[in-house]
């Protein structure tokens, strides 16, 4: 993996195979930027510039924020790929206003080159390795007002930590990404469970596999029907992480684990299957999750629960006119076999709640619907709890994922009736498919757990099939960023509420405060550096037209 280090040379004694310069704002008077060069060469601060002369990488970016820090690295990396260049310099860019976080932008240009320069390679019979192995940053500061100087100790030790951050989450974003992006025939349901035993046993969480006995114990009637046709048993997958110090609330994360989606007997057409591999997304963002936050040691109880299965066709599949029992024990009228992710969902939620969690979230790809509504870059963010969708959109945009919150109403809801059985697996209606599937989800909520749980439907961002950010073709790794964000949020908000009860009100503002209040370095590692990323920018969607070859291929309804 791609390292990146902190230097206390000047940037232009340090001594490296590349330097990378950032013009912002297209503004050129620099001491870093050579100026005539670039005029001599007629470049107007429109994409990247390599001088091969001087060895430097010039890359223009809009402004000094996190958005454009991230995109910066991930253009490096991806720029001197081709180039037999081992190390690369740059220098220390953070905002000029007071209140900013000054590792801020730092942390977003080092999740953007560690995540920017991942590819897929398994299968290639020639592998197009990067020479590049060290990325160094000088601890000179760039300064938009006055002259660049060097940063302080403190700012020194508090950059270290960033980066260590940034390690882990793309780390974790990148393993992520490989099993998504790991073909069916081999990411069955039993390897993506070997896979958790894997993680669970290199970060010393706990790691609990029901098979199919287990499951038929358990009552999970939905969850089996979908995994029937299939030659591949299903599994449901639970990792725990216990703090070592007193936990601050219990998270359960729940993912969908559809290793590959046929459609069932609702067959899918062939062109809506290719990336249906990418069906486990859900489930494979929760363990990039725990395992973080398990690197990081926060002092939060955290759960993975995945439901591992295939959806196939045989003679033994679930049929449309099937009624199921589901572990809650709501009767369901099956319409429609490809909307199968949410009949996993809803006993996998069913057992996550018996954990007595303090908030219940759910990943999946689950709805063609959410990306018709959203775009493809989005994520979106249901519930019954205002407040709570709030909370994870803001962490979410604020890790550099982007997400939106879409509105449960009572409308929505009477289209999931059924005449024969307590509710029906799609809606009678073609149109607000992303929210009637969060709804059908919510009809197996316990009226305790309502306020407390949230839906995230990562369609549209799963998988990318145009490069866009930090993020190259094949799996994206979302959630895994956002869902960290989101536990950070909430270390943060019992941090205030404990200063309130001390006589200390007062805002938790920044990631330094928050490791300060948490009295621990992995807390100060943790929160130091994730609350980098601010919203992606989100111009320039790209929306897939009616009819196109290119329809969102998840449970299209």
């Amino acid at each position: 993996m791609l390292k990146i280090s902190v230097n206390t040379s000047l940037f232009g004694s340090l001594k490296a195979d590349v330097a990378i310069v950032l013009i912002v704002a297209k503004n050129t008077k620099h001491i870093w930027v050579n100026r005539k060069k670039l005029k001599d060469f007629g470049y107007k601060c429109e994409g990247a510039f390599f001088d091969q002369s001087a060895r430097t990488l010039y890359i223009p970016i809009d402004a000094l924020d996190a958005d454009s820090m991230r995109e910066a690295g991930a253009i490096a990396v991806r720029a001197l790929k081709s180039y037999p260049f081992a190390k690369a310099k740059i220098g220390f860019y953070a905002n000029d206003a007071a209140s900013s976080d000054k590792c801020e932008l730092m942390y977003a240009f080092a999740i953007g080159a560690l995540c920017g320069g991942y590819s897929f390679d398994m299968f290639k019979s020639k592998k197009q390795e990067s020479a590049l192995q060290e990325i160094i940053i000088s601890t000179e500061s760039y300064r938009q007002k006055g002259h660049a100087r060097r940063i302080n100790t403190a700012l020194i030790h508090s950059l270290n930590v960033a980066i260590d951050q940034a390690s882990i989450l793309a780390e974790s974003t990148n393993n992520t990404r490989d099993l998504v992006n790991t073909p069916p025939q081999l990411a069955t349901p039993a390897y993506i469970a070997e896979q958790a035993k894997n993680i669970a046993s290199k970060h010393g969480l706990k790691c609990q596999i029901l098979q199919q006995a287990d499951l038929e114990r358990e009552k999970m009637g939905a969850m089996l029907a979908v995994a029937r046709a299939s030659t591949q048993a299903p599994y449901l997958i639970h990792l725990s992480y216990i703090p070592e110090k007193k936990s601050r609330a219990k998270i359960a994360l729940v993912g969908k684990g559809l290793t590959y989606d046929s459609g069932g007997l609702s067959l899918k057409p062939a062109d809506y299957m290719t990336t249906m591999k990418a069906d486990k997304g859900g489930g494979c963002a929760t363990l990039g999750i725990i395992s973080a936050v398990a690197q990081l040691k926060l002092d939060v109880e955290v759960h993975a629960i995945i439901g591992a299965v295939e959806n196939m066709i045989g003679g033994d599949a679930y049929k449309p006119d099937d009624v199921l029992i589901s572990r809650e024990g709501k009767t369901i009228e099956v319409k429609n076999t490809d909307a199968e992710g949410r009949l996993v969902l809803c006993d996998c939620l069913s057992y996550a709640q018996d954990l007595q969690p303090d908030f219940l979230v759910d990943f999946a790809t689950l709805t063609g619907a959410c990306v018709v509504g959203l775009g493809e870059y989005t994520s979106g963010v249901m519930g019954y709890n205002e407040r709570l969708k709030e909370q994870f959109e803001q962490s979410a945009l604020k890790s550099g994922e982007l997400a939106a919150k879409l509105p449960f109403n009572k409308h929505i809801k009477k289209l999931l009736d059924s005449k024969i059985a307590d509710i029906s697996n799609i809606s009678s209606s073609r149109y607000g498919g992303a929210i009637s599937a969060g709804m059908f989800l919510g009809e197996f909520i316990r009226d305790e757990y309502k306020q407390k749980w949230l839906h995230i439907d990562i369609a549209g961002p799963a998988f990318v099939e145009k490069e866009w950010d930090i993020n190259p073709y094949g799996a994206s790794g979302a959630g895994v960023r956002a869902g960290v964000e989101f536990v950070l949020s909430v270390i943060a908000r019992s941090i205030g509420r404990e200063s309130e009860r001390r006589g200390r009100p007062r805002k938790v503002a920044n990631a330094a405060a928050l490791g300060a209040e948490s009295s621990t370095t992995a807390t100060t590692t943790a929160t130091k550096a994730t609350s980098a990323g601010t919203t992606q920018a989100a111009s320039g969607k790209r929306g897939r037209p009616k009819g196109s070859k290119n329809k969102p291929k998840d449970e299209r309804k």
